[in-house]
């Protein structure tokens, strides 16, 4: 019998977490969440974790599951992505995975790029910069040595872009090169779904669901994690620019459009990562679940 994972996939705020109900509703099945984000029990508003009647509605793996003083990787969600996914066969012979992060997602349909190992020192060297240059210094940095990858990638977050430097330096090559070279054999074939709609109703939805969350508590939730501003999970949009506002840099109101800026680009580069995946079939969001469910049952009967 063969397995089937449904990888739903768009930009943030599209109605991926509906659809991934609707569906694992519908086969009586599972969700695995790849929003490395949703990860973290201390992170919820600005996370925009499913509601609890959503997460009631069928079961869900990988949410508030860690802690942001605990490190959890790429590498560790694929291992254990893997092992839930082989339980869930166990029983059902489909799956669903639901996520904006495309490495993880990534990850879990083809595995890991292997990478050489780079010189600590190449890393050190770059948190200095990173220290008296600014995020800035980086990013130029990486639009120099590669800009396939500068852009698709996460040019916010300096942990993504030290990664991809150190690479680029110790090997001369660009870290874009060393993408895409090793295929792990999967036990399950993957079925790819893609929500999208006009860039201006995307935007339209990040600019309410930001508007919510701050009507909702959020400026509270990052100030209970501000002593932790320095972690790796908090360096988030949402919570950066709260971090900025509490630290006397900008008011408020900046901050909220701040937030609503860097979730557009956030969602920009989304849709870049995943147009170039050809295996994606993409719907509107408005597309009837039916529609998406009668999809899913042809490419399981061919």
């Amino acid at each position: 019998m063969t397995n089937y994972l449904v990888n739903i996939v768009g930009p943030t705020a599209i109605g991926k977490t509906a659809l991934s109900i609707e569906v694992a509703k519908h086969y009586s099945t599972e969700i695995i969440s790849a929003d490395s984000r949703q990860f973290y029990k201390e992170m919820n508003i600005g996370t925009a974790v499913p509601e609890p009647e959503e997460l009631n509605a069928v079961p869900h793996n990988f949410i508030q599951h860690k802690s942001i003083e605990e490190t959890y990787n790429v590498g560790d969600f694929e291992k254990d992505a893997i092992a839930r996914l082989t339980e869930i066969f166990s029983e059902n012979k489909l799956a669903v995975m639901v996520g904006g992060s495309g490495l993880f997602t990534k990850a879990v349909i083809e595995g890991l790029d292997d990478f050489p190992e780079a010189d600590p020192k190449i890393r050190e060297n770059l948190n200095e910069h990173l220290e008296k240059d600014g995020i800035d210094w980086l990013q130029q940095k990486l639009f120099i040595l590669d800009p396939d990858y500068y852009r698709i990638a996460d040019v916010q977050n300096p942990h993504r872009l030290i990664r991809a430097l150190e690479i680029c330096i110790a090997t001369g090559k660009p870290f874009s090169s060393f993408l895409n070279t090793k295929k792990d054999s999967r036990d399950f074939k993957t079925i790819s779904i893609g929500l999208t709609a006009e860039r201006e109703l995307i935007y339209d939805r990040i600019n309410q669901r930001v508007d919510i969350m701050i009507e909702t508590g959020l400026e509270e939730e990052a100030r209970n994690l501000f002593p932790y501003r320095k972690l790796n999970a908090l360096n988030t949009v949402g919570y950066k620019e709260l971090f900025n506002y509490f630290e006397g840099n900008s008011d408020l109101d900046t901050a909220v459009a701040e937030i609503k800026k860097n979730t557009r680009r956030f969602a920009k580069r989304q849709l870049t990562w995943f147009r170039k995946d050809e295996s994606i079939k993409w719907f509107d969001r408005d597309t009837k679940p039916e529609e998406i469910l009668a999809y899913i049952d042809f490419q399981i009967n061919i």
